[in-house]
């Protein structure tokens, strides 16, 4: 499997401005590829670099291999959409390979400029020196707050599945970001109160106007979703590590499509719609890869709805966002585990039966009639 490390460049006051001029006049000449793709409608990778290749040599002083990185970074992008024409930021990243980049010893990097190559010092931590030997000849130079990084493609090995004895179900919402069937749960208070903070922020930045403010909304860019990207690390790691300790599955609801389907105030579309359960969902999905853990994925319908003690499914079953009473039994329990208990019945069941995945067979709606039994 194919994950990206990060190592920061230490670079000098000149080998910083050397490498900004380099990735300002790569972006200029993918600006001007762009415009010609565009004008032209070609979009393949060979056509457009017959088309291009020897005038943006020219013109922007480049070398062949850059010319051609140029033009995949440049035809890559009109993958997603060829019917507006595709401008670059003037920092945007580089892309280099084996042929413009190599690596010295375990802590430098010869990396091409405009002036030459340059011998810069890189610094990581354990988990990068852990997986260093398993990195690939291709790289991602990007630039953040002042600071160069290397992206850096290698393949990590996979531990070899291993048949689960059994489910744990997790139940993803904003009160509780995710509430697992083994009655753990992981609290939403402080990302909903970071959240509210950070919007109250960006509102008074936003109705200040002055140069200071719109300095300090740059700054905030990244910030609100480094910290939910460092929360969805947390919990998707302690999930992975509790389902590889106890040899069971992790059993996810499908929420494609989510932002679609909930409705909400105003007031409260930020919180609903800002969290990234899809996030959570991959870096889950990639650990338990790497940990050879089974993740299945299953339709949520009716999961916080249906009593995991007895089976009735009522829309009144659940009072609130956090309480849940059976109408039938008078079951009580809150309501996220009580539907991580559902979604773990139902892989369960699933994976008992007939081993389907990615979506629920009819006779499951059946079976969630019947009462909660072990697998």
């Amino acid at each position: 499997m194919k994950t990206i490390l990060q190592v920061q460049l230490k670079c000098s006051p000149e080998q910083t401005a050397n490498l900004l001029e380099t990735m300002e006049r790569f972006n200029e000449a993918c600006d001007y590829i762009s415009k010609i793709a565009f004008e032209s409608s070609c979009y393949s990778k060979f056509k457009l670099q017959q088309q291009v290749y020897f005038d943006v040599k020219e013109r922007f002083g480049l070398t062949a291999q850059i010319v051609i990185l140029a033009v995949r970074k440049v035809v890559d992008s009109y993958k997603l959409d060829k019917k507006v024409q595709r401008a670059f930021k003037k920092h945007g990243a580089i892309i280099y390979d084996s042929r413009v980049m190599s690596f010295k010893k375990t802590n430098f990097v010869s990396i091409w400029t405009l002036t030459g190559r340059e011998i810069i010092p890189i610094v990581f931590g354990e988990y990068q020196e852990a997986q260093w030997h398993q990195r690939k000849g291709q790289a991602d130079l990007v630039y953040r707050k002042g600071k160069f990084y290397l992206l850096i493609s290698v393949e990590t090995d996979e531990m070899p599945p291993v048949t689960p004895e059994g489910y744990i179900g997790v139940d993803l919402g904003i009160k509780e970001l995710a509430a697992d069937s083994t009655g753990e749960s992981f609290t939403g208070d402080g990302v909903t109160k970071y959240s509210e903070k950070m919007i109250s922020l960006r509102k008074a930045l936003q109705k200040c106007g002055s140069k200071s403010a719109k300095r300090h909304l740059k700054k905030l860019a990244r910030k609100e979703a480094n910290y939910r990207k460092d929360v969805n690390h947390c919990i998707s790691k302690k999930l992975v590590e509790k389902a590889k300790r106890t040899h069971c599955g992790i059993a996810l609801e499908n929420l494609t499509h989510i932002r679609k389907r909930i409705r909400a105030r105003k007031s409260n579309r930020a919180k609903m719609h800002g969290w990234a359960f899809y996030q959570l969902r991959s870096f889950i999905e990639y650990k338990a890869k790497l940990a050879g853990v089974a993740v299945e994925i299953i339709d949520p319908a009716y999961t916080s709805q249906r009593c995991s003690e007895c089976g009735h499914t009522e829309k009144k079953n659940r009072k609130n966002q956090s309480d849940f009473c059976c109408k039938s039994c008078g079951f009580t329990a809150n309501a996220d585990h009580n539907a991580s208990l559902n979604i773990s019945f139902i892989a369960n069941v699933i994976r008992r039966i007939v081993g389907v995945r990615q979506q629920r067979p009819e006779w499951v709606d059946a079976l969630l009639l019947e009462p909660l039994t072990s697998p």
